[in-house]
Parts: C-alpha cells; sequence; structure tokens
C-alpha cells in the first residue's frame, strides 16, 4: 500500500492518492489532474476511483476529467445531489481498491452531505481516516458556508450541533494510533484555528484539538459559530462548479486569448493585474486592480472579483501568464477571463510615492484606512484614527471613506494593501491614494 499527500501551499489544499495492487484512489483532487496521474504511472497503477468527501467551497475539483478520460468511478454521499456520472457510497459502505478498503462514514457539520473515508488496511484494519472538511489538525470545519449554496442547504447552528455530534460520535470512539489525513491546513478559510502540521492521529486531536474539550452541545455550537474568517465571494460558485462537474483542466485554458495593449477590450470587463506591486505602481492600465501572483492569488482573486464576472488578466511574461491561468482555473474562474494581456511596453497610469517621513509626522493630514480583517484590528490597533474596512468589504464601502485628505491604505504587511489602494485607483479617480506597504512594519 503506497499513500501519497499532495498539498497545495496557496489554498492549503491538501489531497491524497492511495495505491494497492496497481490500483488507485483519489481524495478530494485539485483541478490539475497531472500530478496524479504522474504519481499513479510511476508506480504502475491505473486511477480506479475517486472519493469526494463533499462539494468544496474553496477550489474546484477534478473528480469528472477522472470519470471522462480515465474511467475512475466517482464516489460520493447521496445526499449531495451531484449531476454528473457518479456511484452513491452512504455511512458504513465499502469499495475495494486492490486489496485495501475505504468505508464512508457520514460525517455533517461542514457540510449536510459529507463523507469521511476510513481505509482499511490489507488486514481489513483501520490505518488512516480521511476527513475532508469535517476534522482538522487542531480545528474542525466552519458550519456557515452551505446557507445559500449546494443541492442540500442547511442553516450554520444546525450544522454546528452536527459537527457536535459528528466529532463524539464518529471520531471520538476511534483508535488512537488511526492517522488523521485532512482536506486543509493552517491558512484554510474553511476553518480559523487549525495547527501548522498537514496530518495527525486520532489520539492527538483528541488530546489538543478544542472541539473534543466540550461536552456540552450548547457551548460547543457558540464556540464554533464565534469569529469564523470572512467568506470569499467564490465559496458558493465553487460549490456549484464542483456538483456540476468542472471541463477539463487543459481544455479550458486552450482557448483563452493573448492580447496586447493594442488589443480592443471590453470596458465593462474587470482588470486583475498580477505583476508585483512595484512594477504595478511604476505604470499600469487605468483602473486595473493589483492582486499580485504571489501570496494567496486564488483566494483575493475570487474576492475580489464577483463570479461569472468578465476580466482580463495582466502579466509580466509567458511563464507568469501561464502560472496565473493555472492559478485562476484552481477556482474555476477561468471560464470567465476574457483575455491575458503580457507587459511589453510601459504603462500610463502610475501611483503616486508616500512621503513616509511627512505621513510619520503628520498622520492626521491623511484619511487611513485599515483593510485587515476584524479580529487583525481587535487585537492590534495601529492607528487609533483610521477607519476599519477589511478588504473584503472595500469595495461596497468605499462611500465611507473621507476623500477631504489624501488616502492611505494599510494592511498587516503590504499584500492586501496593494489591492486594496489599487481598488480605491479605480473607485475614487479624483482621490489621491497612496499604499502604505510593508513600512507598516514601522509603527
Amino acid at each position: 500500500m503506497e499513500i501519497k499527500q499532495f498539498y497545495d501551499q496557496a489554498l492549503a489544499h491538501a489531497s491524497y492518492i492511495i495505491i494497492s495492487n496497481q490500483e488507485a484512489a483519489l481524495i478530494d483532487p485539485g483541478r490539475d489532474p497531472e500530478p496524479y496521474l504522474d504519481f499513479a504511472q510511476e508506480h504502475n497503477a491505473t486511477i480506479v476511483a475517486v472519493f469526494e468527501t463533499h462539494p468544496h467551497a474553496d477550489f474546484v475539483s477534478s473528480h469528472l476529467e477522472f470519470f471522462q478520460k480515465q474511467g475512475a468511478t466517482i464516489y460520493i454521499n447521496s445526499r449531495m445531489g451531484a449531476d454528473y456520472p457518479h456511484q452513491t457510497i452512504d455511512d458504513s459502505e465499502q469499495v475495494k481498491v486492490g486489496q485495501v478498503s475505504m468505508q464512508a462514514l457520514f460525517t455533517p457539520g461542514h457540510s449536510p452531505d459529507h463523507n469521511t473515508y476510513l481505509l482499511l488496511d490489507e488486514q481489513g484494519k483501520p490505518h488512516s481516516v480521511y476527513t475532508g472538511d469535517s476534522l482538522f489538525v487542531g480545528d474542525v470545519g466552519r458550519p456557515d458556508l452551505r446557507e445559500g449554496a449546494g443541492h442540500l442547504r442547511s442553516k450554520r447552528k444546525e450544522l454546528a450541533q452536527q459537527m457536535f455530534d459528528t466529532i463524539n460520535n464518529v471520531f471520538r470512539p476511534m483508535n488512537d494510533e488511526i492517522v488523521v489525513y485532512p482536506a486543509h491546513g493552517a491558512g484554510s478559510l474553511c476553518g480559523k484555528n487549525m495547527g501548522p502540521e498537514t496530518s495527525s492521529t486520532i489520539g492527538q486531536e483528541r488530546e489538543q484539538n478544542w472541539a473534543f474539550k466540550i461536552d456540552d452541545k450548547d457551548r460547543f455550537v457558540e464556540a464554533l459559530l464565534a469569529d469564523q474568517p470572512f467568506v470569499p465571494q467564490y465559496f458558493s460558485y465553487a460549490v456549484e462548479v464542483n456538483r456540476e462537474g468542472a471541463t477539463s483542466f487543459d481544455e479550458s485554458l486552450a482557448d483563452i486569448p493573448k492580447l496586447s495593449l493594442n488589443s480592443e477590450l471590453d470596458t465593462n470587463a474587470s482588470l486583475v493585474d498580477v505583476r508585483d506591486q512595484s512594477k504595478f505602481k511604476r505604470g499600469h492600465i487605468v483602473g486595473a486592480i493589483n492582486i499580485q501572483e504571489e501570496g494567496k492569488f486564488e483566494t483575493w482573486l475570487g474576492t475580489l472579483i464577483t463570479p461569472e464576472t468578465p476580466f482580463y488578466l495582466v502579466v509580466d511574461d509567458e511563464e507568469q501568464l501561464e502560472r496565473t491561468l493555472r492559478r485562476t482555473a484552481k477556482i474555476g474562474y477561468e471560464a470567465y477571463v476574457k483575455g491575458v494581456i503580457v507587459v511589453r511596453e510601459s504603462l500610463p497610469e502610475t501611483s503616486p510615492s508616500l512621503d513616509l517621513t511627512h505621513f510619520k509626522e503628520h498622520p492626521e493630514a491623511y484619511t487611513i484606512v485599515d483593510i485587515r480583517n476584524a479580529p487583525e484590528v481587535a487585537d492590534n490597533t495601529i492607528f487609533s484614527q483610521a477607519t476599519s474596512i477589511p478588504l473584503p468589504e472595500l469595495s461596497a464601502r468605499v462611500d465611507e471613506i473621507d476623500t477631504n485628505q489624501p488616502i492611505v491604505v494599510h494592511c498587516a504587511g503590504g499584500y492586501r494593501s496593494a489591492a486594496g489602494a489599487s481598488l480605491l485607483e479605480a473607485k475614487l479617480p479624483d482621490a489621491k491614494i497612496y499604499d502604505l506597504g510593508e513600512a507598516v512594519k514601522e509603527f
């Protein structure tokens, strides 16, 4: 038996391949099928099954492509209401893969149609459990993503109550040595307090995970619902894409046109410039938003660009073009890319440079906009006079910003403020917008 974890750092997404007797099964694969196909080929294995724990909100899965091109059977919970060919697998049912078996465990809480998969080894002994978004290292999946998405929708309180039952009736009785393989790690927005490790054991989670320490359901629900992070706009969209099944990865990218600055652009489409912020500030297309490829590009693209909104990408070179399109496809947004512009010359619009000495001496002469999330602001106030508008809400709350003075935008380290300042440049063309950037660390 061979088990391999694939970890996408940008989305903090973990997926898995299990090989036994030249047969391979995937659990929650990402959009790009190539890593799994390569690994299977290296081990002379055929991918025969894809197990989906639930319709994911934060990435688009390649399960349908594995069915269409490899003939793999897709296994899902019967409650999911999927529109693609599949085989339902419900609580306690098993599927043989080579000489091992995958047993479904119904684990609602993050979603109402969630399966966990227990791997039974060649002797039928529980070896590892693939928990999807139910049990994480140090945390459990958030219960507030399915109120407006999916075939089966549930209220967050109902799901939080179900998560309590899942933890205590499904996971708590398991043997200590069973390995826990979740679908996400620290940095994912599918939970709020995950540990840095990408795997664990039932024994470690029983000992360290807060969810095992609260034995009162009402208190558990209150703790689980409190202080959940923001929900990117694309989450409900991705749930529907996964429920319907995504198109082929490579084919979906093949017909996206490459454009030049002389190309006629759709004025109703958004412009997303993925270049480094220093290059963006030296010159960009009027109205562009600077969502840098470095960092959590997928999350912020899906947060600042509304699903199904047409947009252009602006990139540095052919290599960045390729990387960015593949990252865009991970959240299913490639279908709305009207074209990619490779920058080969200077661009017309520049961003003003902040006189940092003057700002330090006279902060009252500026309108300061803090675009960190509310918990960050509560933990550490940097400028007491700042207007606090989290970046995900900035576009909708522009009218709250005082434009009678120059505006200085800041976050915690500079990545988000580059996006926020560029967004305000586009929304407030008559205002003077400055990005404090990494200089925020000096305050």
